[in-house]
């Protein structure tokens, strides 16, 4: 499971790639390390048919009979929990630049990071928002009230990812045409993007890149 994420190219270049209309976001920073329940930037559908970049909170509501714990990661789209949320009203772009998985060596775990290339160009996961209200933030500086969420698809790991963790990977769009699709599409073909290797992440993901990352860094 990816709890751990960036997006460090700048506003301007997830609006020029993801022809962005509406910015919401004003100055958006730099994010080295994003982590589950923090704020991100996320791009979807606005209401006026165009796309907005906004900010959202990571972690969609979970199912309430196990707890309706935040879920930041969305593998079974087929389960009636998600089912309401997969029209494109629903649907975002999760922009990043490399995301982390742990490989699970003793003592402790080793943190890897893996990128399109080593100057880490912008691409994007695949993902689900909803407004929600409610409690959600650290237990020292809880925020109470309306809150918008995200998460993003999972999918099998492909042969780059699964050494590292084999269970699954993020949902990765890398060119216009896969954005469009899956922002824009009706449902049973948005959600043919399922195979990582259908989405050209197999062919130009090189490598791991490891170091050590502590949650100061953010």
């Amino acid at each position: 499971m990816c709890n751990l994420y960036s997006e460090t190219k700048g506003q301007a270049a997830i609006r020029g790639l993801f022809r962005v209309q509406h910015d919401r976001t004003g100055n958006l920073p730099s994010f080295p390390a994003i982590f589950p329940d923090q704020m991100a930037p996320i791009v979807r559908n606005a209401e006026d048919g165009n796309r907005e970049l906004v900010h959202a909170r990571w972690g969609m509501p979970g199912p309430v009979q196990y707890g309706g714990a935040p879920v930041t990661n969305i593998r079974n789209v087929s389960s009636p929990h998600w089912r309401g949320w997969l029209s494109p009203k629903n649907r975002c772009i999760v922009p990043a630049t490399a995301f982390c998985e742990y490989a699970d060596t003793k003592p402790r775990k080793i943190p890897t990071w893996f990128a399109l290339a080593d100057d880490r160009p912008l691409f994007a996961f695949a993902g689900l928002w909803t407004p929600w209200r409610g409690v959600r933030g650290t237990k020292s500086a809880p925020v109470n009230g309306k809150h918008e969420l995200f998460g993003f698809l999972t999918t099998e790991a492909n042969a780059i990812v699964a050494p590292i963790h084999p269970k699954a990977m993020p949902d990765i769009l890398t060119t216009p045409e896969e954005v469009d699709l899956w922002l824009e599409a009706e449902t049973p073909d948005a959600l043919k993007f399922s195979d990582p290797c259908q989405m050209g992440f197999c062919e130009s993901l090189r490598g791991a890149r490891r170091r050590t990352l502590r949650r100061s860094s953010r």
